[in-house]
């Protein structure tokens, strides 16, 4: 069932022995989604967890209709779909089986299951391997499994942690779809490196860094806010890394006379750069600052215990 909803997040913190995985964070969300952008170790994962219930804050409130749901508890977790970053499963059961096995714990009824399983298997394009071992599936495919199993109690709330991981370029454009048409009247949030799936779906867009929200708005309004400009200048290749020490470069490419730099600044770099329209990969660059969103991920922990040292 579908209920109205406004998820307000009050003076958020979550603190791990002595360092704050996520900071002072207050935030209100209704239907639609909400994309969370932030590099590696941003405290993206732990916001999540939160909302989900499996971490509580050590300060602040989460509230759905103005009731906390931590005292909500099951009655919360009842509307409530989410897909981690790694997701268990048991090796031998086949697609068709793990989703009715997901189905039975969520409290789906039987009937409605095997009907539920039927819709989702083709919406997420499983049809053709619904007999398959899970331990048999690609990555892609695994992930695909997931989606399915978040989405199995028609959830009011879907919380979805890096959802395209492991998709090829058809399976993100399906899973887009899928999931415009899921958040029309439901509210949806969603953390992903891949940034064009985020700026094609999401209503609103939430920057994370160093556990701290440090911009929201919607797609268009956060690319309107970028403190720096675009630029476009083409440069000798032994000049090139001059240009990578004192700016932030977005892109390079190698092109007849030179490197082609995408450049991220407030002044004109250079007289014959000309100036281009931003994107929303260019605001997280922009926000990300030295450290690059694209690495590989680490755990919460690992950060923490960096930050610990620094």
């Amino acid at each position: 069932m579908v209920i109205f909803m406004e998820l307000k997040i009050e003076n958020l913190t979550k603190t791990f022995q002595g360092a704050e995985a996520v900071s002072h964070i207050s935030y209100t969300m209704g239907k639609g989604v909400y994309g969370l952008l932030g590099v590696n170790g941003a405290g993206k994962t732990t916001l999540m967890r939160m909302l989900c219930t499996l971490l509580e804050p050590t300060e602040g409130t989460i509230c759905l209709n103005g009731e906390d749901i931590f005292r909500m508890g099951a009655k919360y977790r009842k509307i409530l779909g989410y897909l981690p970053q790694e997701f268990g499963y048991y090796p031998d059961f086949t697609v068709k089986d793990y989703l009715l096995y997901i189905a039975s714990i969520k409290g789906v009824h039987r009937a409605a299951a095997v009907k539920r399983v039927g819709e989702l298997i083709d919406q997420v394009g499983l049809t053709k391997v619904q007999n398959r071992k899970m331990k048999k599936l690609s990555g892609g495919m695994k992930r695909r499994a997931g989606i399915a199993q978040a989405m199995l109690n028609h959830p009011s709330i879907l919380i979805l942690d890096e959802p395209t991981a492991g998709l090829d370029p058809n399976e993100r454009i399906r899973f887009r779809n899928l999931l415009s048409e899921f958040a029309q009247d439901r509210l949806v949030l969603l953390s992903t490196h891949i940034v064009s799936d985020i700026e094609s779906v999401a209503n609103e867009i939430l920057f994370m860094k160093e556990g701290m929200l440090l911009h929201s708005g919607t797609p268009e309004a956060v690319i309107g806010a970028m403190p720096e400009r675009v630029w476009r200048l083409t440069v000798p290749v032994h000049e090139a890394s001059a240009y990578d020490r004192h700016y932030k470069v977005a892109s390079r490419k190698a092109v007849s006379g030179g490197i082609s730099l995408r450049i991220l600044s407030k002044e004109r770099p250079h007289s014959e750069a000309e100036e281009e329209n931003a994107t929303l990969e260019d605001v997280f660059l922009s926000y990300a600052g030295e450290q690059d969103p694209f690495s590989s991920e680490k755990t919460e922990e690992d950060v923490l215990a960096k930050r610990t040292w620094l």
